[in-house]
């Protein structure tokens, strides 16, 4: 059992309103349930509860176990000073709060809605409502979803505003770092991450024009080259880095910090920052572009980069492949780039800048654009429920990652949906 269980049933009155009684044997009726508190304080807040003749209005505090109230040293704790009932489902200690009426409320849960809630907590699939998935309504998946994928950017956009901060308010800076973070894809997306923020916009601006000053930097940088390489290219590329990493100070990362194993050499991080390499050089300044565009087309245009010819016969420095092949990025990387990074920065932009058009734009870019593909969508499709858009699936693995699985399915709306019926 989890506390979550119990705000759940005290948020959506999941119990028997006219039998309840507390443990001292008075009955209790529920005026409010009050507001539902996720920060510090009591559970709930400002509700109204008759305790027999008497009505009481402030906040309501639950607990697994009677217990825990001074467990959570509550008993010195200001904040709880205001509270009208403790509502617990075990009352293992009959005196933990003198001064509050104690409401027991296992025996007040409808068994059903037990059975329910067991049932989803306990399954032993991927989907933990897999089998009763089909009976819930459309109308209550497209709703849950909508608030989900504003949940991801929500989560999202407060890491990117601590970015933002670090960068002192400047967007190019974080368009770059989240770009980058971006080209690393999963695996990469740290020790993408850091090679950005390790070399300065402003420095890769002033060599833009020059291709192999970029790449030399962003190698260099990325520890992937040193003065022992023996490949024609990358001892090039390590000499004008040596220049341009005592001009400006440069710390590069280890090399150690890259992931190669068990990846597609086409996505081998030393192909995806030649690649970036490329846009950088192409689209400085990105920033600006990226508001400005708002067709799909227009914005795939700006990140069509090819890395550079070395690349065509090359995965890695000084291993020739059999297959000459141009290293251009695709347009489900790009879509992943314009999903991922481009219609979020979009949204966070206009948020900061309190444009409500814009924002909306963002939304509708996103809603514009396909379906991904991966293993999680992957499971939804295998239980017959389709993403019309980028902006479902989006919604769909926040679903996944955020309640199917660690079972926070009294918190979801199709769960509840579930547990309620």
């Amino acid at each position: 059992m989890k506390e979550s269980f119990l705000h759940a049933v005290w948020r959506y009155s999941l119990y028997t309103p006219t039998a309840l009684v507390t443990e001292g044997g008075e009955q209790v009726t529920v005026l409010s349930n009050g507001l539902y508190n996720t920060n510090a304080g009591p559970d709930f807040l400002e509700a109204k509860v008759k305790v027999g003749k008497t009505v009481l209005v402030g906040h309501i505090e639950m607990h697994i176990n009677s217990s825990d109230w001074k467990k959570h040293n509550h008993d010195k704790d200001e904040a709880y000073s205001n509270v009208i009932l403790h509502v617990v489902y075990h009352d293992d200690a009959k005196d933990a709060t003198p001064n509050i009426p104690v409401l027991c409320i296992a025996p007040f849960i409808p068994k059903l809605v037990l059975e329910q809630y067991h049932s989803l907590i306990q399954a032993n699939t991927k989907l933990p409502c897999s089998s009763q998935l089909p009976q819930v309504k459309d109308i209550t998946k497209e709703a849950w979803l909508t608030r989900l994928l504003a949940e991801r950017w929500e989560e999202k956009l407060k890491t990117w505003e601590e970015l933002l901060q670090q960068s002192a308010g400047d967007w190019r800076s974080l368009l770059y770092w989240r770009l980058a973070a971006n080209f690393g894809f999963k695996v990469n997306a740290e020790p993408f991450l850091a090679l950005a923020q390790s070399i300065p916009i402003n420095i890769l601006a002033k060599h833009g024009d020059n291709l192999k000053q970029i790449e030399a930097l962003l190698f260099g940088q990325s520890g992937l080259i040193n003065e022992e390489s023996e490949d024609d290219y990358a001892k090039a590329l390590y000499q004008e880095y040596s220049f341009l990493q005592k001009k400006y100070k440069l710390t590069p990362l280890r090399a150690y910090s890259w992931v190669f194993m068990r990846m597609r050499p086409a996505n081998f991080p030393t192909v995806r920052i030649a690649q970036f390499a490329v846009l950088i050089h192409q689209s400085i300044p990105l920033f600006s572009k990226v508001i400005e565009k708002e067709e799909v087309k227009q914005i795939m245009s700006l990140f069509e980069s090819t890395a550079s010819e070395y690349w065509d016969t090359h995965y890695r420095f000084g291993e020739e492949s059999a297959v000459k092949r141009k290293k251009k990025l695709g347009s489900s990387s790009i879509l992943n780039i314009i999903i991922n990074t481009v219609a979020p920065i979009k949204f966070l932009y206009a948020s900061e800048m309190g444009t409500t058009d814009d924002q909306e734009k963002a939304l509708t870019l996103i809603d514009s654009l396909p379906v991904e593909q991966n293993h999680i969508l992957d499971i939804w499709q295998q239980h017959k429920w389709l993403a019309a858009n980028a902006a479902q699936s989006q919604a769909q693995i926040q679903l996944y990652n955020g309640y199917c699985k660690p079972k926070r399915c009294i918190e979801c709306a199709i769960g509840l949906s579930i547990i309620k019926s």
